[in-house]
This record gives structure tokens, sequence and C-alpha cells, in this order.
């Protein structure tokens, strides 16, 4: 009986790590008129730090953050990025003061995170839950 338990204790653990349940914050999103589909980590956190600034097409960037603090955020930073929101705010800040780039947009939900892509051509941003626009899209990372 007690071993059944072990292999029930064991199985549960596997399952926890296999298939966590937490937010997703795996969703990038860009505005229609964007023409790239996959991008890899690595070019994503170029584009997150705004190293890169310009699509492969020419337009230019517009970054749209939630909050440092919103969990989505760290976790979209963390897991996707490999780089803990104070670094991004450290290479956004560095930029804004060297007057080389401009802050991001930092909205207050994810609603309006939507809003904002739909609405500005080149932008790109991160949610956890549907699209819910036709004038915004999903791009993989790789």
């Amino acid at each position: 009986m007690m071993l059944c338990d072990f292999f029930k204790s064991v199985l549960a653990l596997l399952l926890i790590t296999v298939y966590p349940v937490s937010l997703s914050a795996e969703q990038l999103l860009v505005n229609t008129g964007t023409t790239e589909n996959i991008i890899s980590r690595n070019k994503a956190r170029l584009y997150f730090s705004q190293r890169l600034t310009h699509w492969p097409d020419g337009k230019s960037i517009t970054l749209v953050v939630l909050s440092d603090d919103d969990p989505l955020h760290i976790e979209f930073s963390k897991k996707v990025l490999g780089l803990y929101p104070y670094q991004l705010r450290r290479a956004w800040d560095r930029q804004l003061f060297t007057g080389t780039g401009q802050a991001p947009i930092t909205v207050s939900s994810e609603q309006e995170a939507r809003e904002v892509i739909a609405a500005t051509p080149g932008s790109l941003s991160y949610v956890s839950g549907d699209i819910q626009n036709e004038k915004i899209r999903q791009m993989e990372v790789k």
C-alpha cells in the first residue's frame, strides 16, 4: 500500500512539473501590418531590450508592456526573454536618458495592450489570454 502511495506522489509531481499551472506569457502579439510570423528567443530579447528598433521590412517597432511589477510582465521577462524585469527597465532607462531610444508604452491591463496594438502599426506586446481582435495576431517564439 505504501509503495502505491509513493508512485501516486511521484506521478503527481511529474504531472505538476510537465504541466505547470501558471500564466501563459508565451503569446506575443503584433499588429497585423507586421510581416514576421516566427522569431527566435534571442530576437525577441533584442526587440524587447530595444537593441533592434525596426522590423525587417523597415517599420519602426513600438513596444507595449505591462507595469514592471505586474505578474505577467515578470513571468514574460523571465520565461520568454530570460531577463529580469529590472534588466529591461535598466536598458530602457539608459536609452531614454542618453537620447538613443524611447520608453515603451506602459499599459495597465492586457485589454488595454490589445487596444494599443490594434491601433498602432508595428507594435509588439504579450498577453496571456485570447487575441480577441482582428487587427492583431500572434507571433510565435522559437
